[in-house]
């Protein structure tokens, strides 16, 4: 509890109890996609079908640990080889719902920020993709946490004939989902939007974070706050089985969660550690 591990996830994994993690957000190395100087890392298989399994044996720990009411959000990335587009997150999703996870949404992670690309035959990748997995269908979510402002009523608006059809008796023209909403069409609009706003949308833009220690992009805070809001409860453990720099141990932290972080390198290990005790100092200023 409130502890960053050094060692492989698959071994880390088994010392923590069953059923005893609230919510899980990570991002595991991506296929070929870089070397941390790790011989047990994950990443370094020679076939996406040896990457495929890698994540699935280790997702199985994952699923023991984590509560029958626990969330776990996996982003992942993607990978060309010979000009060819893998489709490793989905090759690694459909292969966790053959074991036993329910996939709830896939989230697209946009990142305005994202590097530009040399390519020259095929359209610059701006996004990553966030996989929203759950155990049982008897899960925490709350959706109240991270509500988006409403459109519809505001200058972003795009629906056709724009704010006028407000406060009036029919002003709603369609006749087929909503013709039964006396809401609208007795001119009570704003009684059939919550109150607090609306509901997530699966497309999330985000920029890119950078951390000074760190030779590379790392997890937005942003995105991570989003996932633990939604998915742990208050006072809840938050795992990263694949820390890095431990964003998401830091974010779990402010949101006043317990974390528990695991990563093979040590210079990560170290790296996360100091990020935490800063944070610490910080607090008591």
């Amino acid at each position: 509890m409130n502890h960053v591990t050094c060692g492989t996830a698959a071994k880390k994994l088994r010392a923590i109890p069953a059923d005893s993690i609230d919510c899980v957000v990570t991002s595991p190395p991506y296929f070929q996609q870089r070397d941390y100087g790790e011989k047990s890392q994950i990443g370094n298989e020679k076939t996406p079908l040896e990457y495929v399994d890698s994540i699935v044996k280790i997702f199985a720990e994952v699923q023991r640990v984590l509560k029958p009411s626990g969330t776990c959000w996996l982003n992942l990335g993607d990978k060309y080889r010979r000009g060819n587009l893998m489709g490793m997150p989905w090759r690694v999703a459909l292969e966790l719902m053959d074991h036993q996870w329910l996939l709830r949404n896939e989230i697209i992670w946009h990142k305005p920020n994202a590097m530009p690309s040399s390519a020259k035959s095929r359209l610059t990748v701006d996004h990553e993709t966030i996989f929203f997995l759950v155990k049982s269908a008897d899960y925490f979510y709350d959706a109240d946490a991270i509500r988006e402002p409403h459109v519809t009523f505001s200058d972003q608006s795009k629906m056709k004939g724009g704010r006028s059809h407000f406060g009036k008796r029919g002003g709603t023209p369609e006749k087929g989902k909503n013709s039964g909403s006396s809401n609208m069409h007795d001119a009570r609009w704003d009684q059939a939007f919550h109150p607090q706003g609306r509901n997530k949308r699966t497309v999330w833009s985000i920029p890119l974070s950078k951390f000074r220690d760190a030779h590379f992009a790392v997890f937005p805070p942003a995105l991570v706050e989003t996932c633990i809001k939604a998915g742990c409860p208050k006072d809840g453990v938050v795992l990263d089985p694949f820390c890095g720099s431990g964003t998401t141990l830091l974010v779990a932290k402010s949101l006043n969660r317990n974390y528990a972080g695991i990563d093979c390198s040590k210079e990560y290990c170290k790296m996360s550690r100091r990020r935490l005790k800063e944070a610490d100092q910080t607090t008591q200023l």
